[in-house]
């Protein structure tokens, strides 16, 4: 039997989730996991879309010594200027629960995503250019940090690449958290590939779950799973998911998987608690 396009990207997942985090290819590998979720789409003018993106970001850098020089503020200007002014890439405002925001191939044609999505093309932009950026896991609200040598710029990719100094991190997490909430050591953790991939495609299965499609947020929680075979929470988050649809043998495959990655600690003794449950109704 022939294998197809989706076949195709879920064995080039299992294959970056046995890589090294800093070999990941961000955006191939995001673009795997728009094909699962719309196999009909055109992913090769979306990797071409993404090649032409990460070549003007070169010839950018290339016409901004300043920015190559180690200028992190500079560097935060000059891939908004191709992003968000070249490309013309924005947050979608208008439809922001649009499960297309968090599917690159889509993204790329529509040219409007979420702040994780906008988060990939500007990794993506700045790896080609040779600058160090990272995700920034603020509560939330998906950040980026562009390194230079001279500091770190802080971006919100959602609002079109605008820096962020103090002020407005503070304004920032007062609109999430409310007017009391104050910045405060740990809001701003920087991600590796792995979890900023996990992050968009966490997108998808929420917005499954809430619409009521429990077999398609296992299946992205599955995807997830192939890239991080690692991550005991995706291992319980597939496991309760495979109970509630009854299917115990599966639920207590992925339930002692997370154990035996994950094996001591109160979530553990609770996820035992279960596993005994189930085996109950095995016998």
């Amino acid at each position: 039997m022939a294998s197809t396009p989706q076949d195709e990207a879920r064995a080039a997942l299992a294959a970056a989730g046995q890589l090294p985090d800093a070999e990941i290819d961000l955006a191939a590998v995001a673009l795997q996991f728009a094909r699962i979720d719309a196999p009909e789409a055109d992913w090769r003018a979306a990797a071409a879309s993404l090649s032409e993106l990460a070549q003007a970001a070169v010839a950018a850098a290339t016409a901004n010594p300043d920015a190559d020089a180690g200028d992190a503020e500079r560097r935060r200007e000059v891939l908004a200027g191709v992003i968000h002014r070249q490309f013309g890439y924005a947050g979608d405002t208008e439809s922001y629960d649009d499960p297309a925001n968090a599917n690159l191939i889509r993204v790329t044609e529509r040219k409007r995503g979420l702040p994780v999505a906008l988060g990939i093309l500007w990794l993506h932009a700045a790896e080609a250019t040779g600058w160090a950026a990272h995700g920034v896991d603020f509560p939330g609200h998906f950040l980026l940090a562009v390194e230079g040598g001279r500091g770190q710029a802080l971006v919100d990719v959602f609002a079109g690449g605008a820096g962020l100094a103090a002020p407005e991190l503070r304004a920032l997490i007062k609109r999430i958290e409310g007017e009391r909430a104050e910045l405060r050591p740990g809001l701003l953790r920087l991600m590796d590939k792995r979890a900023v991939l996990l992050r968009l495609q966490n997108n998808i299965k929420l917005r499954r779950l809430r619409s009521g499609d429990l077999t398609g947020a296992l299946a992205c929680t599955e995807d997830m799973l192939r890239l991080a075979p690692k991550a005991a929470l995706l291992w319980r988050e597939a496991g309760l998911m495979n109970q509630r649809l009854d299917r115990i043998g599966a639920a207590l495959g992925c339930l002692d998987r997370s154990l035996e990655i994950e094996p001591e600690g109160e979530t553990a003794r609770r996820i035992r608690t279960v596993v005994e449950e189930l085996r109950h109704r095995l016998n």
